[in-house]
């Protein structure tokens, strides 16, 4: 349950936004592309293709930083 003292700000996501996470992949890969929006964030390994979901608040919890992508942000 929410602390109504201490709100949860979670961080927008977009698709096609590059995100490095904490621990690395199975394949040694740490840098993810994020390719579905909802409740739960779709990640997609940029190493070996692999996709997994994770929620925001585990997402927010796992990520070093974002990447910088060509011509974005």
């Amino acid at each position: 349950m929410a602390d109504p003292v201490r709100p949860t700000v979670l961080t927008p996501y977009l698709v096609g936004d590059r995100i490095k996470l904490k621990k690395k992949h199975a394949c040694g890969g740490l840098d993810w592309e994020v390719y579905r929006i909802g409740a739960d964030l779709g990640l997609l390994c940029q190493t070996c293709g692999r996709r997994i979901m994770l929620s925001r608040r585990e997402v927010a919890r796992r990520i070093r930083r974002r990447v910088k992508t060509p011509g974005g942000e």
